[in-house]
């Protein structure tokens, strides 16, 4: 297992009205190998999430997250004590919004790949219901890691030796129409930093200017695409920044410029590491779209070949439907004749 876990807290959190209640644990939790596959997982399921934000502790906000957990490394404060002020500041942020919040609060100092973090993440539960052998129903409640909304994970060790680059800190936008993102960065006492989003729409901007100036052909170009896509996934998976000299090394193994040297060139306004925003990655190597009831996606190495558009007449024509989709649609038309 990568994951070695130092310290674990957590407490239940319970705002239905107006006001918000908490239920503090009275201790640490004991680490144990469950602790560990509980963490690990939640770890992952952290990574995978899309659309990151990146921020970093301000002046300009409540200090006291931030304050008590520079205290708690500084060994002036146990981590339970850290939780304890954390989770008081976490509710009067949260009495100040309309939106109710049920679930556990999970504070947890992990190591990862000699990285530390500190993962603070609100989850909610879930019924689920089983058949018992005397054929009773039975209710029980879990953690519903995969849908959690309200999570940030401060990356101990860059806050340490590159504070200055003010994104140690990523946290989940959450869903739209709701202040999650506004909620969360207050509670951390945090100002959002990088974007994700706008930086790797750059770079994919720069990598296509790149593989055209470059003049491979249409072989060539999917095949790099495909491995910068890779090693950008590869960079969401261990939650790790996208570096530009790494990106270089794949793109310019035979191009007679470098793209670390292009896109500084070209003026592209790229960070020489940056965090990956997967959706927008993803439009490298695939097409999608949906609307109107209809839904298409389709690799990108596949237009002009299996896949034509025609803009004049707005319709894509396609060459070797995939055989499940033949089957419905020729069951469909038999039945119809029928």
């Amino acid at each position: 297992m990568s994951i070695e876990v130092n310290k674990l807290v957590v407490h239940y959190v319970d705002k239905q009205d107006e006001e918000t209640q908490i239920h503090l644990r009275n201790d640490e939790m004991k680490v144990n190998e469950k602790v560990n596959v509980f963490i690990e997982q939640l770890h992952h399921a952290y990574n995978g999430k899309p659309g990151k934000g990146f921020c970093a502790f301000s002046s300009n906000k409540n200090s006291v997250t931030a304050s008590a957990l520079q205290s708690y490394r500084n060994n002036e404060l146990g981590f339970w004590h850290f939780t304890e002020q954390a989770t008081e500041v976490l509710k009067e942020e949260l009495n100040k919004y309309a939106f109710n919040e049920t679930g556990y609060l999970v504070f947890c100092h992990y190591t990862y790949i000699a990285t530390d973090y500190v993962l603070i993440a609100l989850i909610n539960i879930k019924e689920h219901y089983a058949i018992t052998s005397e054929l009773d129903l039975a209710a029980s409640k879990h953690l519903d890691i995969t849908r959690m909304q309200l999570a940030a994970r401060v990356d101990l060790t860059a806050w340490d030796v590159e504070p200055e680059q003010n994104r140690y800190i990523s946290f989940i936008k959450g869903r739209v129409g709701r202040k999650v993102a506004d909620f969360f960065l207050d509670f951390l006492g945090c100002e959002e930093g990088v974007d994700a989003k706008q930086q790797s729409t750059v770079m994919l901007q720069a990598v296509e200017e790149y593989l055209s100036e470059q003049q491979y052909d249409k072989h060539e170009k999917d095949t790099l695409r495909k491995e910068v896509f890779d090693y950008c996934n590869d960079c969401i998976s261990t939650g790790e920044d996208a570096q530009v000299s790494s990106l270089s090394d794949t793109l310019s193994k035979s191009g007679e410029t470098a793209f670390s040297d292009f896109y500084k060139d070209q003026g592209y306004q790229l960070e020489e590491s940056f965090p990956i925003d997967k959706k927008t990655v993803t439009s490298m190597v695939k097409f999608s779209g949906v609307g109107g009831g209809v839904s298409i996606s389709f690799e990108r190495k596949h237009l002009g070949e299996r896949v034509i558009y025609n803009s004049h007449t707005d319709t894509l024509t396609i060459k070797g439907v995939p055989p499940n989709l033949k089957d419905q649609l020729m069951r469909f038309y038999e039945d119809n004749e029928s």
